[in-house]
């Protein structure tokens, strides 16, 4: 006998589908501006600087998209009334419990399970928080890059956003060792979060496969189903 568990608000999963639009567009658009790979599909080559133009436009706003989604699911770690997060990545010993388990259960094939799957459960939480983080970092990176091209330290809308850019950014610079070093750094970062992706995809259908709970449904439906014993 199975129950349906809601697992996922209608703001959790437009965020999902908001980031997964994001990621793809963010990937691509970025691979061209590391390495021009499809400018020789395009007969005009007076047109060849206006598809640098626009895949940085593209970037520019995949970017932006996942930064503003982060900032709202930060939020939401905290004030969401439906499942506060951040109480599932705080180290006590229940958390630390739960998060071993589901790796072992995770690196045993399903063998052992002595965790309540029904909802959010640690690895998940701490898994997903990774995932922030290094979008954090790729902004942080990616900002740095961008205002060093406001060599003039004036913008469309004003000086006051280079100068604001410069202030929460400049120390990446410094740490990475210049241009070069964080170029290098949102490159590598860009490949960590598609391996994060990868992994989260598996995951997901490992889970449907192994608990039978229909873990999958749940960025699309925002419901799942756990199996309730009945006493006889």
């Amino acid at each position: 006998m199975y129950k349906k568990v809601k697992r996922m608000t209608v703001a959790m999963r437009i965020f999902h589908w908001i980031n997964v639009f994001s990621i793809v567009v963010a990937v691509i658009t970025g691979l061209y501006i590391a390495h021009p790979y499809y400018q020789t599909m395009i007969s005009e080559p007076a047109a060849y600087k206006f598809v640098m133009a626009y895949n940085r436009l593209f970037h520019f706003f995949a970017a932006l998209l996942l930064d503003v989604v982060s900032v709202a699911i930060f939020y939401l770690y905290f004030a969401s009334r439906f499942e506060k997060i951040y109480k599932k990545i705080l180290p006590t010993p229940k958390n630390i419990k739960e998060f071993f388990e589901v790796f072992l259960n995770l690196i045993t094939l399903n063998r052992r399970k002595k965790f309540d799957s029904s909802h959010l459960d640690s690895f998940n939480a701490v898994y997903f928080t990774v995932l922030h983080l290094l979008l954090l970092w790729m902004l942080l990176t990616g900002f740095y890059m961008y205002v060093q091209g406001l060599e003039s330290g004036l913008s469309a809308i004003g000086s006051w956003w280079p100068a604001s850019l410069h202030l929460a950014t400049d120390w990446v610079g410094w740490l990475l060792g210049g241009h070069a070093g964080v170029r290098w750094w949102h490159h590598f970062t860009m490949w960590v979060i598609l391996a994060w992706v990868a992994f989260h995809i598996y995951y997901q259908v490992w889970r449907t496969i192994f608990w039978r709970e229909g873990d999958i449904a749940i960025v699309f439906g925002g419901y799942k189903y756990k199996k309730v014993e009945t006493t006889k």
